[in-house]
């Protein structure tokens, strides 16, 4: 039976090496999370759409090059 203080966690996407995965957590907020080998960073959803709009930027940046 689940724990109700314990967040629902879900994968986003995952490699070999790296995994992203996202929590809701019980007191309504949603954190983001990226493991890339031996670091974890932590976001709020805030902090997580600002992330995906430096990553969209490194992208286009790299298809110019």
């Amino acid at each position: 039976m689940s724990n109700p203080a314990e967040p629902k966690t879900d994968t986003i996407a995952e490699t070999d090496n790296y995994l992203a995965w996202k929590a809701d957590e019980p007191d309504g907020e949603t954190t983001y999370h990226l493991e890339l080998n031996n670091v974890t960073m932590h976001f709020f959803t805030e902090e997580w759409v600002e992330f995906l709009e430096l990553a969209r930027a490194l992208v286009k940046e790299a298809d110019r090059r």
